[in-house]
């Protein structure tokens, strides 16, 4: 190599720790502007209320620190364990169900061409184009109707709107996904429903983990749909419990609501913690695949 290849893969080299150097640079000012918000609820929440809208970006310090008095007090006013049962239990039966019954569809769809399952398919498309506010009111008077204003009930709706997209994401997969083994574990005398748990379901492993994550996260932030559906003088989920810290003409207990959306954040990134390395993999899996 003469002179003037190193010089120019020197040069080359410098370009690229600079533009990653500006990259990094880039990326963490973005991450700490969708931290901040984050971090503007949890100094709220350890602040005297009086404190909270007068300096809403300073530091609870002095005065101004509340110690644990706004979790104390959103803890009780919200009854937010009953409401937290409830909505680990929604959100557990949701994805689970969710998650079997869609990919089950999606290896149906995915293997079986003819008139009626891409007329299935299109209408699981379908489902993610219209508005949930065009069918909400309707919803709703079903859902007391039919009796599914439960939390074992309301699974079933979610059922109804979350599996647009995970059979979109399943389908997309199991059309790249080699039907060879299948076809072989058939022959040696699988039924149906043993080749999908022993064969389907661990090669649809990674997008069993970006879908369960989306799933999740839709259904634990929900507000609109359990609020319409659910009886909630009986079952409240967390949001639903958030929102009744408002008292009459609109004054809320700021302290308390800020403390109760901490809590309330905590399980979804302890959960999203706990998953990243299920993503990690599923991505390399995804990209080395085939």
């Amino acid at each position: 190599m003469n002179m003037a290849q190193i010089g120019k893969k020197h040069r080359f080299n410098r370009r690229n720790r600079v533009g990653n150097v500006i990259l990094t640079v880039l990326f963490s000012l973005i991450s700490v502007i969708y931290l901040y918000p984050l971090f503007v609820i949890l100094i709220n929440s350890f602040k005297v209320k009086a404190y909270i809208s007068r300096s809403p970006f300073a530091l609870p310090l002095d005065k101004m620190f509340a110690n644990t008095t706004n979790y104390v007090n959103g803890i009780a006013k919200t009854n937010f364990f009953d409401a937290l049962k409830w909505s680990f239990v929604i959100t557990i039966l949701s994805v689970f169900v969710i998650l079997l019954c869609t990919s089950m569809c999606a290896w149906f769809i995915s293997r079986v061409q003819n008139k009626w399952t891409k007329g299935i398919y299109m209408l699981c498309l379908f489902s993610m184009v219209v508005p949930f506010q065009m069918v909400m009111f309707t919803l709703s008077k079903t859902a007391n109707l039919l009796g599914l204003n439960t939390p074992i009930g309301i699974v079933v709706i979610y059922l109804g709107f979350g599996a647009g997209l995970a059979v979109f994401m399943f389908s997309g997969y199991m059309r790249s996904s080699p039907i060879s083994i299948e076809e072989s574990a058939m022959i040696d005398g699988c039924e149906p429903v043993r080749t999908f748990f022993s064969i389907v379901l661990p090669i649809l492993q990674p997008t069993y983990v970006s879908t369960g994550i989306l799933e999740t996260m839709w259904i634990w932030n929900d507000y609109l749909l359990p609020y319409l559906v659910l009886d909630i003088k009986r079952y409240k989920t967390v949001p639903i419990a958030v929102q009744y810290l408002k008292g009459g003409y609109g004054s809320v207990d700021m302290g308390a609501m800020m403390a109760t959306l901490v809590l309330a954040i905590i399980p979804i990134i302890l959960f999203y913690l706990l998953s990243q390395k299920y993503i990690v993999s599923g991505v390399m899996a995804g990209a080395v695949k085939g």
